[in-house]
């Protein structure tokens, strides 16, 4: 926000030295981003942070000073005597969740013609640049208070008719730098009885802006909804002084403060009679009062580390606009001004309260109560897995929630909804929420490759977007990974990870259901006891063709809801076995189709506590020695009792009660 030194004498004594004024607004929230001399005037810049759009106008700034300083605020009371006939324009709002409220007045007779120097001036100054008187007016009330206004030429208002509607698909608009815009569904428009001629909180329009000709006024000034204005705003580039104000949120008992302060200034620089009485539509003129907010004086000195007079306490809040309703040895309890919409919560109080009193009053060894906090479960078990992915060689990435249309369609593990659209893509044509994290790893490991980066090897830990109709969307935090590794490499990266986690529910493998992009032998689902864990498979031939990568690559995606929910976050001790393991190998001959997840579970199962280690080996094809469609899987077993030493005979009793069952469920023979 720029502001004229000059303009600010105008609501506020500036006793004080430049200096003295900037250092003492940024040690309360308004830091100075510079001062520049122009011609007999000091331009002060300060960073006004979204939560105080109240200090995007002079008035606003003054404020703060006449707080600060303990002056009196000198602010304009508006006026302007209406001489003319009743006001004659209707207005309508269709759209009431983009434009809560809209006033017009209307000035019939004016003269345009050049700014007074005092005015022209002021906006110079400011870097604005000068248009004629009634443009000019509208400018300096924006810079004087904060509220956008627009001045319409009504002799170009068809029907004297004003409508607040949404924009049709693919209606055009014409804005004031004559370019021509294509608008979609859910963008607010002022309208006339024939065609749009602003765009609601942002521009107005090339049919209807002021000239040397306009000799009749209609004076806009409105609440337009914040997501709404920059939403058009970016979708159009079309950011202009009233978009930033209506994107941060205006006061709704400073539009017709605005409204009449415009009339007023035109009816002394340009002439012409105001119409009776404003017409208006959308919430009554006196916004909604704030609820209560309690502020308890031993809040002070325990969060604050200091005591401040409780006659302070009660002055300030009063000084900023808040209406005391109860006060008592303890407590004060006081309703925000309206143009402080960021007050709801007693801490909120606290911090005008540091701020005012002055933070360079609290000492670095203040007495502030401190508690320890600890870490959440999420946050213990999320620590866990990186510590395992990283541990094996993975690099965590970091990227965008949006993808490509396409790539949703493509890779899409967890639904079949179309994906949620963004109005404005975050990057070139990047607007669809992602439903897996796999596409945007899968776009790093591409431009790694790219830039001769050999190993490769990346998660990440993000959310997925999952359509609901009706309702918002399903948010799911996913662990991603893109390995250059084989399938079983990859696979056991899953296991250690639920191994770290103490989870006791079984991992179960699945060969079905296994999404585009996978090759088929290589590709499975994973199962954590009933409920569904993530895929796990190495890249089709033809997925690798679409990313333009060399060699195979291994992705697999794990919904985290499954591990926060069975894991034992408690560390826990388990005594080592004294006693020895003892090892079998095995080799067993199976038909093709027959998978090494159906073995894995009748081992497991058949060895019962007795199994302590599983590992597979290789699988070995000869149809000449084998036979056709045959397959051998080799593994090794190992056993090992708690309770005693394992003999080589009950050992043996194990491994034939495995081949046993091996050969009356999956038809297995044991080969060696």
């Amino acid at each position: 926000m720029i502001l004229s030194k000059k303009w600010l004498a105008d609501y506020v004594k500036l006793s004080m030295s430049t200096d003295e004024l900037t250092e003492r607004l940024t040690l309360t929230g308004l830091n100075l981003e510079g001062v520049e001399t122009v011609g007999d005037d000091t331009v002060i810049d300060l960073e006004v942070t979204s939560n105080r759009p109240d200090c995007l106008g002079h008035i606003g700034v003054a404020r703060e000073i006449a707080v600060l300083w303990d002056e009196k605020l000198h602010q304009p009371d508006p006026q302007p005597k209406a001489t003319g006939p009743k006001n004659s324009v209707s207005v309508e709002i269709t759209c009431p969740q983009l434009c809560s409220r809209y006033t017009a007045r209307v000035i019939r007779g004016v003269k345009i013609g050049p700014s007074p120097d005092w005015l022209a001036e002021r906006l110079r100054s400011l870097g604005i640049a000068v248009v004629n008187n009634v443009v000019d007016i509208s400018n300096y009330v924006l810079f004087e208070c904060g509220q956008p206004l627009h001045t319409f030429d009504l002799g170009k208002i068809a029907g004297e008719k004003i409508i607040v509607r949404e924009a049709r698909e693919g209606e055009e608009f014409t804005a004031i730098d004559h370019k021509t815009y294509k608008l979609s569904a859910g963008t607010c428009v002022i309208a006339d009885a024939e065609r749009a001629v602003a765009l609601g909180g942002v521009m107005g329009g090339a049919d209807t802006e002021v000239s040397e000709t306009t000799t009749d006024l209609l004076i806009e000034s409105a609440d337009f909804d914040p997501l709404s204005t920059r939403t058009t705003a970016r979708t159009h580039h079309l950011h202009s002084p009233s978009s930033y104000r209506f994107e941060r949120g205006v006061d709704p008992e400073g539009i017709d403060w605005a409204s009449r302060r415009c009339c007023e200034l035109i009816l002394e620089l340009a002439g012409g009679e105001l119409d009776g009485g404003p017409a208006s539509a959308g919430r009554s003129g006196e916004a909604t009062e704030s609820p209560e907010i309690k502020l308890r004086f031993p809040q002070i000195p325990r969060l604050l580390g200091i005591d401040v007079p409780e006659s302070e306490v009660r002055q300030i809040l009063t000084d900023l606009g808040c209406r005391e309703t109860h006060h008592c040895d303890h407590c004060v309890k006081v309703i925000a001004p309206t143009w402080r919409a960021d007050l709801t919560r007693e801490v909120d109080l606290l911090e005008e309260i540091a701020r005012i009193h002055g933070y360079e009053k609290i000492p670095e060894d203040g007495q502030v109560r401190m508690a320890p906090s600890h870490r959440s479960h999420e946050d213990i078990v999320l620590e866990r897995v990186r510590r395992v992915v990283t541990a094996a060689g993975f690099d965590e990435a970091m990227t965008l929630s949006t993808v490509e249309p396409e790539l949703v369609d493509a890779f899409r593990p967890w639904t079949d909804a179309a994906p949620l659209l963004t109005s404005t893509p975050v990057l070139r044509r990047a607007n669809a929420l992602r439903q897996s994290v796999v596409p945007s790893l899968l776009g790093c490991r591409k431009t790694n490759l790219a830039m001769s980066n050999r190993v490769v090897e990346q998660f990440e830990i993000a959310k997925v977007y999952l359509p609901r109709m009706g309702q918002l969307p399903d948010e799911r935090r996913m662990l991603a990974l893109a390995s250059g590794g084989e399938f079983l490499a990859v696979k056991g990266v899953v296991e250690t990870i639920l191994t770290e986690l103490a989870i006791a529910l079984p991992l179960t493998v699945r060969e079905n259901s296994a999404p585009a992009w996978l090759a088929s032998s290589r590709a499975v689902t994973l199962h954590l006891g009933e409920s569904q864990l993530g895929i796990l498979g190495e890249l089709s031939s033809e997925a690798l063709d679409q990313w333009d990568l060399r060699g195979p690559v291994t992705i697999a995606e794990i919904d985290l809801a499954p591990l926060l929910d069975a894991a034992e976050w408690i560390p826990r001790a388990v005594p080592f076995t004294t006693y020895p393991p003892i090892s079998r190998d095995l080799n067993v001959v199976f038909d093709e189709a027959i998978r090494w997840a159906d073995v894995e579970q009748i081992v497991r199962t058949e060895g019962g506590e007795l199994v302590e280690r599983l590992a597979f080996m290789e699988t070995y094809r000869d149809a000449d020695r084998l036979g056709a469609g045959k397959k051998s899987l080799v593994w090794t077993l190992t056993l090992r009792s708690a309770k005693g030493t394992l003999t080589s005979e009950k050992a043996d009793a194990v491994r034939d009660r495995i081949v046993a069952k091996l050969a009356k469920d999956l038809g297995g023979e044991l080969r060696a």
